[in-house]
């Protein structure tokens, strides 16, 4: 817990130094992001103390002399699986309770933070939303005392309707404030001011009127006032897939399936409208045939598509409904298809990046869900690689168990991550993605306990091979005799 907390620092560290932010508020933020922590740390735990301790007890000969009492690998183990399976209940117990709780904790702090340091609310590279106005900022690099300069400043004001209708941009910016004053302002020097100008005149509103405007220096004055007295626990109803438990997951994992498939009928419905796909309405009809094939029977049954054109013997691949325009209707209507099929898969791609929007929170609400499920059964998996695998190698202490432990735990990490990542996207299954770290460890940790129970070392693929073809030998040899 100390290596990743001190990781959890060099990543937020542009966010918490030189910020004036009080020691407390800073112990709270790491408070706070420690249950998230165990999601890492846990594996790594039961990973690494359990090759220690079981390499310490083969290092020791305490095997030796527990196996010549007549004390198998399983009756050693036995009390720590008892103990881990129970460590295990706890781990889901805490995934399913804690850990939400503590990521509401870290957003609402993140948040309330931002309000009291104006200046960390302002991210660089990125337009980030100024808690203290109704306007959108961005910067291209923060710099200077309390990251108080700012350099390639770019602002979106609103209006009372929510719509951008004011834009700054200046080449340098500068935050200044003082603990007496209720008024942060933000001084820009070297820009331009764009704004569009109301009209209530219809002909000059279809013109798009804006004024337009250089500045060497221009003074925004921003009122603090409310902000004064910001209680850094107040709670947000913001939730994301992190911030629920089992119950909430499973129930929104309904919603957003239910949500989802209706938007996507919804926007098929609209573009078959648009096409004019409606059904074709197929007419059945008794004609009478004088051919002597059909004297035998008083009628047969023949398709007419409508009463306006009739395809005879039934050859659609003959059929093309150009044929009953002219020419220069044809054009007319093979420019208004194309037009109209142009306008449509513009519609599909814009709707596409809601729609994958709206997939990837899916995916990621399956994701989390199973995921409490797999860090429970990682702990007990994992300490069934890393007790064989102590007893195999016969070696304690922090050396090469260490490094034993920490390749391992890399590899289950890291397939972890590739695996969320691809199942986030939808190119695999968010279930597959929860457990596949898992039950790639699952086959390991069987075949190592496998081997330690039959003292055995460590693999040697040389004699797995020659041992193969010995039993294919053997078997061979008694079914002759």
């Amino acid at each position: 817990m100390f290596i990743f907390i001190f990781q959890t620092i060099w990543l937020f560290i542009d966010d918490l130094a030189g910020k004036g932010l009080d020691v407390i508020i800073i112990g709270k933020f790491l408070f706070y992001l420690m249950p998230d922590l165990t999601e890492k740390v846990l594996p790594l735990t039961v990973l690494l103390s359990s090759i220690l301790t079981f390499g310490t007890f083969a290092e020791n000969y305490e095997f030796a002399a527990m196996k010549a009492s007549g004390i198998s690998l399983q009756r050693a183990m036995r009390s720590l699986i008892i103990f881990v399976s129970v460590l295990g209940g706890v781990t889901f117990f805490f995934a399913n309770t804690v850990i939400p709780a503590s990521q509401r904790k870290i957003y609402n702090l993140r948040k309330n933070i931002a309000k009291v340091k104006p200046a960390v609310a302002i991210a660089e590279g990125v337009f980030s939303d100024f808690e203290a106005g109704d306007m959108n900022i961005k910067v291209d690099e923060k710099f200077g005392d309390n990251d108080r300069f700012l350099r390639n400043v770019i602002i979106h004001k609103k209006d009372r309707k929510n719509i951008n209708t004011t834009v700054i941009k200046a080449k340098q910016g500068e935050l200044k404030s003082s603990e007496d004053s209720d008024i942060l302002q933000l001084i820009l020097t070297d820009g331009h001011y764009n704004e569009d100008v109301p009209v209530k005149n219809n002909d000059r509103k279809s013109k798009l009127p804006y004024a337009h405007s250089n500045f060497e220096t221009y003074t925004m004055n921003i009122d603090l006032s409310e902000f004064n007295n910001v209680d850094l626990e107040e709670e947000r109803d913001v939730s994301t897939d992190k911030m629920k438990n089992i119950s909430r997951l499973s129930k929104d994992i309904d919603s957003l399936k239910v949500d989802n498939e209706r938007i996507v009928m919804a926007f098929s419905k609209n573009v078959n409208t648009r096409l004019g796909l409606y059904g074709a309405k197929i007419k059945i009809a008794k004609v009478k045939d004088t051919t002597a094939k059909a004297k035998k029977k008083d009628s047969i049954t023949k398709i007419i598509s409508d009463s306006i054109y009739n395809i005879n013997k039934g050859d659609f691949s003959k059929f093309d409904i150009l044929e009953m325009f002219k020419g220069w209707e044809q054009m007319q209507i093979m420019n208004s298809a194309k037009n109209a099929s142009t306008n449509i898969l513009n519609s599909i791609k814009g709707k596409k990046e809601e729609l994958d929007k709206r997939y990837k929170i899916y995916n990621l609400h399956i994701l989390s869900l199973h995921k409490k499920f797999a860090l429970a059964l990682s702990c007990i998996i994992l300490f069934f690689v890393g007790a064989p695998l102590g007893a195999i190698i016969r070696k304690g202490g922090l050396g090469l168990p260490m490094v034993i432990a920490i390749i391992l735990f890399l590899t289950y990490y890291f397939i972890g991550v590739f695996a969320g990542n691809y199942a986030k996207e939808g190119n695999i299954h968010p279930i597959l993605g929860a457990w596949l770290s898992s039950l790639i460890m699952l086959p390991l940790g069987i075949f190592l306990t496998k081997r330690a129970t039959e003292d055995k070392g460590m693999v040697n693929f040389g004699a797995i091979i020659v041992d193969f073809f010995k039993g294919i030998f053997k078997k061979k040899k008694v079914s002759n005799s």
